[in-house]
């Protein structure tokens, strides 16, 4: 019998009629001969209801608190569809991030999976019942509550599916698979059949949301076959798989946008040794992620020292700076929150050069001013003013995908 994980987001439990039609499908899973494991996230806009009491409460709410708070969204998720699989005759079994013991680091609300004891889990399916998990929350070795960040329910469906070997994990979300880019901004997008897991690590960490990037780290690490597809339709979604020799011949898979990151600047730093350790030292004791980084050294010593953080951190990150400027003798720091890093992602680009002069050349046609850049071998990112995310987007999937089918 085949093992299946199941992850459902927000929208796909957002109302108790659709907690019930997720039952149902569930339900079919299972008659068609697969053991079925579901990993649910909070109903839509729970995580976010929660967020804003815990700011009611404090500006900066301690982290701890905050994570025993969130926690409860998905507490209310796995309930309900436990009951409603039960209403519908199947057996069914709910656990939260403690009781399977999904055990994580400290780092509380962007906590990263150790180890899951699969015990409990085993023992519910071999009784015949659909396992239910909370999805976005762990424990740490202290029995802390802490959860895995925006998007965690998809890392803990993947290193769910890793850590018991399933055949497959599939997240169904509220599209019907992973797109060339935002269909809402291009209706020239076009859903991808197939992806590889280095172009879908790209494309989540510039900004495509349909999949969180750890979730695909796990699953290329493990091997895991993620299927992405939607909730509301039974048509075959995206798969993401191990690189296949014919995706080479795609040059560029899709084109990715992202508006919530924030610019920070050091300005007139003195260009020495060390400096960099200085900065961005404190950042990362704080669990902050850098993004990208730019050093502009002028001819009178001092340097422009210029990174980004995500945009919900930028407070933290600044405050933490401020410190640091003056032990480093900055003449100012500057914040630049309306900005929006543009992508082009494709494995092809290993083996075909010009991407980055093409990408420069659309981008002066229209006008659209390059802030910073930064590139890896599959993937061309670039700093812009947010005003020009849309047109931005637009004519770089034309010039690069146009109109070209499925693919």
């Amino acid at each position: 019998m085949s093992l299946l994980v199941q992850k459902y987001g927000g929208t796909s439990v957002g109302t108790i009629e659709r907690i019930k039609q997720v039952a149902e499908k569930v339900c079919r899973a299972k008659r068609a001969g697969s053991e079925i494991v579901v990993v649910v996230s909070a109903m839509a806009g729970e995580t976010n209801r929660l967020v804003s009491l815990a700011h009611e409460i404090s500006e900066i709410p301690d982290e701890r608190e905050k994570d025993v708070l969130l926690a409860s969204g998905e507490q209310v998720s796995v309930a309900l569809l436990s009951l409603a699989l039960k209403e519908l005759g199947q057996p069914a079994r709910s656990f939260l991030g403690h009781q399977v013991r999904i055990e994580t680091d400290s780092a509380y609300g962007r906590a990263r999976i150790r180890n899951i004891d699969s015990t409990k889990i085993v023992e519910s399916l071999k009784n015949g019942e659909v396992v239910v998990i909370a999805g976005f929350q762990g424990v740490d070795e202290d029995d802390n509550i802490t959860t895995l960040g925006r998007g965690g329910s998809d890392t803990s469906a993947v290193a769910l599916a890793a850590f018991l070997n399933a055949d497959a994990c599939e997240i169904y979300t509220d599209v019907e698979g992973v797109f060339t880019t935002d269909p809402a901004i291009c209706p020239e997008a076009r859903k991808l059949a197939r992806v590889s897991y280095d172009e879908m690590i790209e494309l989540a960490s510039t900004g495509a949301k349909v999949l969180e990037i750890r979730s695909v780290e796990f699953a290329k690490k493990f091997s895991v076959p993620v299927h992405v597809r939607s909730t509301f339709t039974n048509v075959e979604g995206t798969w993401v798989v191990k690189e296949e020799e014919s995706m080479d011949d795609v040059l560029v898979s899709g084109v990715s946008y992202d508006q919530n990151e924030a610019k920070i600047t050091l300005q007139r730093v003195p260009d020495r040794p060390g400096l960099a350790a200085q900065i961005f030292s404190p950042i990362a004791a704080a669990h902050i992620i850098v993004d990208m980084i730019i050093q502009n050294a002028s001819e009178d010593g001092t340097t422009d020292l210029t990174f980004t953080v995500p945009k919900a951190d930028y407070k933290k990150a600044l405050a933490i700076v401020e410190k640091a400027a003056a032990a480093v003798k900055s003449k100012g720091v500057k914040v630049d929150t309306d900005i929006a890093k543009i992508s082009v992602v494709g494995v092809g680009m290993r083996t075909h050069a010009g991407v980055a002069a093409k990408m420069f050349e659309v981008l002066a046609r229209e006008g659209i001013n390059i802030e910073m850049i930064s590139t890896s071998e599959i993937k061309i990112s670039v700093v812009i003013d947010a005003k020009y995310t849309e047109l931005a987007v637009r004519v770089l999937h034309d010039a690069f995908i146009g109109k070209r089918e499925n693919v």
